[in-house]
Order: C-alpha cells, then sequence, then structure tokens
C-alpha cells in the first residue's frame, strides 16, 4: 500500500470497524471513532485559535490518550510531545525553544510542565479521557479564531522532536506528514503488517520509535496498537497472555531485561505465540538477537532509524536473511556510504553513512549552521560510520563521536560489545573512551552480569583478547548492576568514564 498523503487520510482509509487503539482494561476504539475524534479535536483546537503550523506540546503518560492526541492534534497543527519525566526548568527550555501555543496535560494532572507554562503565559489544555481506550475531550484555551484552520496538508509539520545527541544545545527536528506516512508505509511494507496485527506498545510516546513504528505503522497496515503504560519487565509477560499482540518492538536493553526473566515465564511465552519481534534506536549484540529467537520461536528482525529519518532507514528482511550484527538492507530512504570530503564510496569501503529519500527531514529548524554540517550533496550525513557487505547489508561500526582514538588507534566500542556479550557470563556491556594521559583515549567497559554469574576482569580480558586486537582489549572493565540508560532506554556511552570515574 503507498503512503498516504497525510495522518488524516492515513486514519480515513483504515476499515471503519477495525480496532485502532486497545488498553488493557479498556474497551477498544475503533477505526471510525478515532477519525471522529481526530475531527473533534480539529475543530476544537480551531476554535481557541490553534491551526496548522501551531505547536501544541502534549505531556501525557503513555497509553491510549498519548496516542490519540499525538493522532488528532497532528491533523489540524503540530504536535510536540513531550517526556513527562522532565524539570519545571526543563520543561520551560523546550516550551520556550518550541514557541509553544498550547500545553495539552491530563485534567488535574501534577506537573511540573504546568507552573512552565504558566511562566511562558502558554494556555493549558485540560484533557479529560473517554470510556474507549484513548477517547478524549479538551478543556480550557479562550476562544478565537485559527490564523491558518483547516485540516493539515502534506508539506504542514506535524511532529517536532528534539534531537537526543550530544551537542550542548538539541536540535529542533521537524517532520511533515509526507515524511511521516512514507515512514509509516516501509516499515508496514518491512514488516508485512496486516489487520491481522496488534503491536503491543512499550515504547515512550514521546520518542520517534514508538509513535511510527509501533502506532502509525500499525494503522496504516490496518493493525491494531495495544498502548501499555510503558516498558515494565515484571508485567511484560501477563501483558502478552492477556492481550495476545502478533509483534512488539522495543530497544535492545529492554529484550534483556525481557530475557533476565523468560526462563520464569516459558508458560506464558509459550501461550502467546508472537509472530516476529523488532529491535531498532540502538545495536542489538549477535547474541542477543539469537537468544531471543530461540526463546520467542520466530524472527528477530533489527532495524536501523532515527528521529532526522521519521525512525526507520534500513531493516533486515522478515521473510530473507537476517544477518546477526548487522542493521540489513536499506528499507526507506536511499543509503550511500561518504568520506570525509563528502566522495561517495564504494560497497565494502568504510565511511560515514548518508541518507536521503521522502521520509528524511528537510532540515534542523533555525539552525543553517547545523544543516550546513549535516546536508551534502542532498544527502544527510547521520553521523554513524557503517559498511556495506557483498549482499548490500549494512553494518554500523559505531557512532563517530563514539569511535575511541587510542593514540590514533580508532577503536569502535560496538565491535568490542559484541565480543564482550558473547561470554557466558555477560548480561550486558556497554564499551566506552575513558581518558589517558598519553594516548588521549583508552579503552573500557561496563559489565552487568547475569544473575548468580561471575566472572574476573582479568578473565574478561582474556577472553576478549581472543577475537580482538590488543590495542582494543578494553584496559578496564567496571563491574556495575545497572548500565545509566537515557529517557528512551539507551544506554549512555558518551560521559560513561565520568560517571563511573574511570581514568588512567
Amino acid at each position: 500500500m503507498p503512503a498516504h498523503a497525510t495522518l488524516a487520510d492515513l486514519l480515513a482509509a483504515r476499515d471503519e470497524d477495525a480496532i485502532a487503539l486497545r488498553a488493557p482494561g479498556r474497551a477498544p476504539l475503533v477505526s471510525a471513532a478515532l477519525v471522529a475524534l481526530a475531527e473533534r479535536t480539529r475543530r476544537r483546537l480551531n476554535a481557541i485559535g490553534i491551526g496548522r503550523g501551531d505547536r501544541v506540546a502534549i505531556v501525557l503518560p503513555n497509553g491510549p490518550e498519548m496516542a490519540a492526541a499525538f493522532l488528532a492534534v497532528a491533523t489540524a497543527a503540530t504536535t510536540a510531545p513531550l517526556n513527562p519525566a522532565y524539570r519545571e526548568d526543563e520543561f520551560a527550555f523546550y516550551l520556550e525553544d518550541l514557541r509553544a501555543k498550547a500545553l495539552i496535560l491530563a485534567k488535574g494532572a501534577d506537573s511540573p510542565a504546568r507552573a512552565a507554562a504558566a511562566r511562558l503565559e502558554i494556555p493549558v489544555l485540560e484533557l479529560v479521557p473517554g470510556e474507549m481506550a484513548g477517547e478524549f475531550t479538551l478543556e480550557g484555551g479562550a476562544l478565537g479564531a485559527a490564523a491558518h484552520p483547516g485540516p493539515a496538508r502534506t508539506d504542514d509539520v506535524a511532529l517536532v522532536l528534539h534531537t537526543s545527541g550530544t551537542t550542548a544545545r538539541p536540535k529542533i527536528v521537524p517532520l511533515t506528514h509526507g515524511n511521516l506516512c512514507a515512514s509509516a508505509a516501509t516499515i508496514a511494507a518491512t514488516l508485512a503488517l496486516s489487520p491481522e496485527d496488534a503491536c503491543l506498545n512499550i515504547m515512550p510516546l514521546f520518542h520517534i520509535h514508538g509513535l511510527v513504528a509501533a502506532v502509525l505503522a500499525s494503522l496504516h497496515g490496518g493493525g491494531a496498537v495495544v498502548c501499555t503504560s510503558g516498558f515494565d519487565a515484571l508485567r511484560i509477560f501477563r501483558q502478552l497472555d492477556e492481550e495476545r499482540p502478533t509483534w512488539i518492538t522495543a530497544v535492545p536493553t529492554m529484550y534483556q531485561a525481557i530475557l533476565a526473566r523468560a526462563d520464569r515465564n516459558a508458560d506464558a511465552i509459550a501461550r502467546a505465540p508472537l509472530r516476529f519481534l523488532r529491535s531498532s534506536s540502538a545495536s542489538l549484540p549477535a547474541p542477543v538477537m539469537l537468544q531471543l529467537e530461540e526463546t520467542f520461536s520466530c524472527p528477530l528482525v533489527e532495524s536501523y532509524g532515527m528521529t532526522e529519518a521519521a525512525h526507520q532507514m534500513a531493516s533486515n528482511p522478515l521473510a530473507g536473511p537476517r544477518k546477526p550484527g548487522s542493521v540489513g538492507l536499506p528499507a526507506g530512504p536511499e543509503i550511500a556510504i561518504m568520506a570525509e570530503d563528502g566522495t561517495l564510496l564504494p560497497q565494502g569501503a568504510t565511511g560515514e553513512v548518508v541518507i536521503r529519500g521522502p521520509n528524511v527531514t528537510r532540515g534542523y529548524e533555525n539552525n543553517p549552521e547545523a544543516n550546513a554540517k549535516a546536508f551534502t550533496d542532498g544527502w544527510f550525513r547521520t553521523g554513524d560510520q557503517g559498511v556495506f557487505d557483498a549482499d548490500g547489508y549494512l553494518t554500523l561500526t559505531g557512532r563517530l563521536k563514539e569511535l575511541i582514538n587510542r593514540g590514533g588507534e580508532k577503536v569502535s566500542p560496538l565491535e568490542v560489545d559484541n565480543v564482550l556479550s558473547a561470554h557466558p557470563a555477560v548480561a550486558q556491556v556497554l564499551t566506552f573512551a575513558a581518558p589517558h594521559p598519553k594516548l588521549g583515549e583508552e579503552v573500557a567497559a561496563a559489565v552487568v552480569l547475569r544473575e548468580g554469574a561471575e566472572v574476573s576482569e582479568r578473565a574478561l580480558r582474556e577472553f576478549a583478547a581472543r577475537s580482538l586486537a590488543d590495542f582494543k582489549v578494553p584496559r578496564r572493565i567496571v563491574f556495575v548492576s545497572e548500565i545509566p540508560k537515557g529517557a528512551t532506554g539507551k544506554l549512555q556511552r558518551i560521559g560513561l568514564a565520568q560517571k563511573l570515574a574511570v581514568q588512567f
């Protein structure tokens, strides 16, 4: 099925009786009701002076109302979902940076976003849930004509998100209806999604992964989204048993937490067979992929995405060969490998991964300096280093900013991660650069051991030395109970040496 022009078109194209949104303990919301909700929301926003191009920040907990608010608001204005865990000053920064015209909060919610909005004199719209999953009404806002009323168009910005990169000031990524619909169509095709499918969404809905892969791709394919309150490793097996989804999309840290409890929940896994698992947003160690496929008796599809591409860029095929350690074949935009000077490199050469296509943002907002660095001859530079193999599969060798420069020798942290994670005692590993007085940087690693397992630092270093050149073997291995993660579950490689007080 080709991409739709707008999110409203995507919703309207569905079977009106098909279930769109589900949630534990709630009556489901069918497509016709979701379309009607979007139309009511558009009329309400237009009546209080909010229309196409106006920014509406959304601070809601994960669940069906968050998914529905994103969809409904985007048909009339520009959505800006924010992490509910932010502090007041963080909310104030993002609300001001976005030039938000309104903030949506759950009615009566005690959120620091409310105080931040008051400081900036931004009106708060109170969301009141209905009986069906995702159904809501909005209260508040002064009546006034919208400057640009009516349904959103293909080139209108539907979603703005801030990058979670390593720059001091996050950049604003605007994504149009065309960007989002193109990405949703590609993901649905990659995964062969159909009206029989239901995705158990455990990803945060202030992040591109959950919004596009779980919600939009599911709806584009005609299926449903089971909207949970977020990831809970203790609860997920009960959710599988009760909700009977056909697939899950998640980040590697979530899957590793699931695997740690899988043996105790084998009966639930057997009762609720999945069609496939999908992993994205961070590199999945090859041993973890193989263990997941064995545990759940279904394929695991590893893919590659980023906010600037409206999520998916490459994916291992569901039906074809899936290569552990590879992010697969181009699945969305065109992908090439570029040298530092802007020359496109031949197959087999290692360089920066660059993309272009209908799902790629046109550029960061109000940031000509960043755009000048990010775009070369129409190609967007991802900041990832990678290489295509003879079969056209892409393997990422690391973030350019995360490569460890050990006295002039470049070490890919991902390569070291994959070797150490193959040790039977290792549950999780993250390799990082630590400052060194002579070499500049030295290789270090943080390791979480499996429950009940024991191994010494020396034994792990010897294990790594069997597969890695000497300069790649970590000189320091720190055993920790948990590796620091960001809000979306990504492990935090940058700055880890400082957090763990590792230096040479």
